[in-house]
């Protein structure tokens, strides 16, 4: 079986055997969920209805969107704000918010797409280029080469292309439409998760250091291997950087024709267990117009399954954008 590995996937780095402390090691008693709100505030919500004139006054494909072609100063403060609270614990912002009923979907996504440059540069979703993804339940059945994010299933705490050569730094959601029911957002720290696997399962951690197999969704050519080779946890002295979707974990290791070793079992089971401990997780539930954005590399995100809309109209809908400015912008990186 040929696998795909990321740059460095054979060279494990030391596994940290010490208690990460910091304001990166949250709890949930630890993060007032509040406090990851970003006010457009009055003058940043004019700013939008001004970019909302100029967008539809002269037509583009959203991706050919800058914010230098607009003169948004205060915008330009909201998102410098936002960003802080990505690149410092607890790691999330929301943008609160645009507003929808006043604007095309269009011209949302575009605004959306524009705003985002100011927390990193936009890359590609998918394979084949895809830079602007819709979270939306398309009837698909969740399985190998369909994505969670287009069907109504849970989403156990993963981080973003968990499973991809290169993973993007922070992802973007911009929220049409909720769901009717569920489809609740949880967040929680890799660094938590890891200092109490340290504590409770010392002896499996290590396994984590170590590649393990992912699917990669049949995200890439028609030739190259279904199934790619990373670690969970890498710390470079001075982050602990993380890749988590122990679903992907689990259907990598099938499409292989592998059986997990029970050492491998018991570090996937572990880490199920660790990271749905009520203490270790905050909810914040995304509301229509909001833009929600996470760091993707030290916190890992969680969606319940939910109840749709019986009008497909208002159906759960999100606008997704990945970033990162390591690489290129290609899916692959």
């Amino acid at each position: 079986m040929r696998y795909a590995d990321y740059a460095g996937a054979e060279q494990a780095t030391a596994v940290l055997e010490q208690q990460l402390d910091g304001p990166w090691a949250w709890t949930r008693d630890q993060v007032t969920p509040s406090d990851c709100i970003v006010p457009l505030g009055d003058t940043g919500l004019k700013e939008v209805r001004s970019m909302a004139e100029t967008i539809e006054a002269n037509p583009l494909p959203a991706i050919l969107r800058h914010p230098d072609q607009f003169e948004i100063p205060a915008l330009r403060k909201v998102m410098a704000r936002a960003k802080r609270r990505l690149t410092e614990a607890p790691g999330i912002a929301v943008i609160d918010r645009l507003p929808l009923d006043e604007l095309e979907d269009d011209t949302a996504a575009a605004i959306s797409w524009t705003l985002g440059q100011l927390i990193s540069r936009p890359v590609a979703q998918k394979w084949d280029g895809t830079m602007l993804f819709d979270v939306t339940d398309t009837g698909a059945t969740f399985g190998y080469g369909v994505r969670g994010s287009i069907t109504t299933v849970e989403l156990v705490f993963h981080t973003d292309n968990a499973s991809g050569l290169m993973q993007p730094d922070y992802v973007g959601l911009l929220c049409r439409y909720p769901a009717k029911e569920g489809g609740v957002s949880r967040f929680c720290s890799l660094y938590s998760v890891h200092n109490r696997m340290l504590e409770k399962y010392p002896e499996l951690l290590p396994r984590l250091y170590r590649p393990l197999l992912w699917d990669r969704q049949a995200e890439h050519g028609p030739d190259e291997p279904k199934v790619s080779r990373a670690p969970m946890f890498q710390w470079d002295g001075k982050r602990l950087i993380s890749r988590a979707n122990t679903n992907l974990n689990e259907k990598g290791y099938q499409i292989a024709g592998e059986e997990m070793d029970g050492e491998t079992r018991a570090a996937i089971d572990a880490v199920n267990e660790v990271s749905t401990a009520d203490e270790l997780w905050f909810e914040l539930a995304i509301e229509r117009g909001q833009i929600q954005y996470l760091n993707n590399i030290e916190v890992a995100h969680y969606r319940s399954d939910f109840t749709d809309h019986e009008n497909p109209e208002f159906k759960r809908h999100l606008v997704r954008t990945w970033h990162r400015d390591r690489g290129g912008p290609a899916f692959h990186g």
